[in-house]
């Protein structure tokens, strides 16, 4: 069942989000004397972030961090280029501390994932942050997601909602300068960790929370594969809670 936490505003998400993150990595560093973490992109993101590498108490240099996914194609230097995104607002500022292991799309897809695939083989991943699509993906699972796949990076095809969320949110100048490929974190790896941080802000998030909460758990709704997770904390503001009948 998810555990469902309606905030007053984005801020606040941000803040309270960290706040259980950065918590669940102090317990791993205090248990396993390390942690390895999942790091996520986009406009839910940015107040995470900024709060996250402010968290106090967290030796960031026994910290190792995948993240969720990348463009095929894109270099680093592009605007819209996640690991670019994550190493200006997440490693910079942690002054490179942290063990960053970036996902790189620039050129052949199949031998990048299977380095990821070998990296993150048999990891314990102590705490993911996340969030949903306005198509109810996770991270680049758009819909029909593949639920089956046991591959924790996988190529995928984005869909034109997806695509078009991508160029509404600014990132590129045109829908057709959006990649139609991407490198994504499959589904099944995903729901490996032990506790997700989901961040949900703004109105146009609202039909895919209420499928990701309400409706059956489908692969048509990708995020809602979360309700059968065992520790899932969705963290919405007013608008994004806005179509949920018990919200």
């Amino acid at each position: 069942m998810l555990d469902i936490r309606i905030v007053p505003d984005k801020v606040t998400l941000g803040a309270q989000a960290a706040a259980l993150g950065a918590a669940a990595i102090r317990e791993a560093l205090a248990r396993h004397g390390e942690a390895t973490i999942i790091v996520a992109t986009g406009a839910s993101q940015f107040e995470v972030l900024q709060h996250l590498v402010a968290a106090e108490g967290i030796d960031w240099s026994k910290v190792t961090a995948f993240h969720l996914d990348e463009y095929v194609g894109l270099s680093e230097a592009h605007p819209a280029s996640f690991r670019r995104y994550l190493r200006e607002r997440f490693v910079a500022p942690l002054g490179g501390a942290v063990t960053f292991i970036p996902v790189d799309g620039e050129n052949d897809p199949q031998p990048e994932t299977q380095r990821l695939n070998a990296l993150i083989a048999g990891q314990r991943i102590d705490v993911c942050f996340a969030g949903i699509g306005e198509n109810c993906h996770l991270a680049f699972n758009d819909p029909p997601a593949d639920f089956e796949t046991t591959e924790p990076y996988i190529v995928v095809t984005l869909d034109e909602a997806c695509r078009r969320q991508q160029f509404g949110e600014g990132w590129f100048e045109s829908l057709t300068a959006v990649p139609q490929r991407a490198i994504s974190m499959s589904v099944r790896q995903i729901m490996t960790s032990k506790l997700i941080v989901l961040s949900v802000p703004d109105e146009r998030k609202a039909r895919a929370t209420r499928d990701a909460v309400e409706g059956p758990v489908s692969p048509l709704h990708p995020a809602s594969i979360l309700q059968t997770h065992p520790n899932t904390v969705l963290f919405l503001d007013p608008p994004a809670a806005s179509l949920l009948a018990k919200a």
